[in-house]
Formats: C-alpha cells, structure tokens, sequence
C-alpha cells in the first residue's frame, strides 16, 4: 500500500467521522429547536393564562366596585338576567332533544367545552344575538356578584324609574369591556321588544282591516 492509498484511506476515514459529527449536531440543533419552540409555546399559553387573569380579576373588581343604587341595581340585573335566559332559550329551541340534560344556562356553559354540537349551536345563538364570549362572561360575573341581592324589574316598571338606562350604565360604569356587555344586554332586550311590539301592531292592523272593508 503506498501513501497515496494510504492517504486516501486517512481521508475518507476522517470524512466519515466528520459526516457523523454533522449527524450528530444536526440531530442536536434538531432536538433544541423542539424544546425551544416547546418552550416558546408554553410561554405564549402562560402569558395568555396570566393576561386572561388579569383581565377577570379587573372585571371583577369592577363589577363590585358598582355604585349604583338599589333601584338602578335592580334595573340592570332585570337586563342581565332577561339576556341569560333569552340565550338559554334559544340554545333549547335549537336542541329539542337535549332539553333535559341543559336546565340551566351554566349547564350549556359546561357542556359545550366537550360536546361540539352544543358548543356549535351555543356560537350561533351568541351571533345572532349580536354577543360575544366575553360579554358572557361579563354578564354571568355581574349575575354572580350581584343575584343574591338585586330583583328582577318588569320593562314597565323600568321605564316608570328611569328613562334612558344606556345612559345611566355610560355614565357610571367605568371599565370599558363590562360597560360594552351591559349596553350591548339593554341593547338585546330593547330590540326584542321593538319587534315585539311591531309585530303586535301588525297583527292589530290585520284585525282591522275586514273591519273598514265593511
């Protein structure tokens, strides 16, 4: 064997060694892009953790740093509570077979993290009603807070104590996200009625009619 084979042989051993360290690295630099993307990941979920925290223990301190007065209380809890039982009534109409088993609205609630049909048709509902999952959980902290004390107001007894409630809940509810979610409950209900009342009207006109004919 003369040097130059011998050489050759030298250098295609060090090759291969050097091809394996590169192996070696890749597979090292591999397995720390996978932890630090891990990482990464687990820092986005706690930061939204402790951003989500934050945000509902601000909200609850809003809601019982409230001032408002017995009467007022009662107003915008009768609101609060007409639009959690307008949600839960249409998320029943929608589900006619599961009306049993979803009593409550905090049973929806429950149930539509695991179950996607309840959770589809509770997505639904919040569209059409022009909600969000925040405003939810800003109606259902206002509800908690306050149920035990506040009573429910007819709209014929809220409007003989106060006559712009939109303005009263802008005026005196400071954090914003719970002020939207309140204004956009009175906004619900208020709607309601409005169709409520027009259809009534076109019904009583229907009435009318053979009426005048004669």
């Amino acid at each position: 064997m003369n040097n130059e084979t011998t050489t050759l042989i030298s250098l295609q051993k060090a090759m291969k060694r050097l091809d394996h360290k590169l192996q070696a690295l890749k597979a090292q630099f591999k397995q720390l892009d996978f932890t630090k993307d891990n990482l990464t990941q687990k820092f986005e979920h706690h930061s939204k953790m402790m951003a989500s925290q934050a945000a509902q223990d601000e909200l609850w301190t809003a809601v019982l740093a409230l001032k408002f007065t017995s009467m007022e209380l009662n107003i915008v809890y009768s609101y609060v509570i007409e639009v959690l039982i307008c949600l839960h009534t249409h998320v029943l109409e929608k589900l006619p077979d599961l009306v049993s088993g979803l009593p409550t609205l905090a049973s929806v609630l429950r149930r539509k993290v695991k179950n996607k049909c309840i959770r589809v048709v509770w997505e639904s509902v919040l569209e059409e009603c022009g909600l969000q999952e925040s405003d939810i959980t800003a109606l259902c902290t206002f509800f908690i807070a306050h149920g035990n004390k506040a009573e429910h107001y007819s709209a014929k007894v809220r409007q003989m104590y106060i006559r712009d409630v939109t303005f009263m809940i802008t005026n005196m509810v400071k954090n914003q996200a719970l002020q939207d979610s309140l204004l956009r409950a009175v906004q619900l209900i208020e709607k309601g009625k409005a169709v409520k009342a027009s259809e009534e009207q076109r019904s009583s006109l229907k009435e009318l009619i053979p009426t005048v004919k004669n």
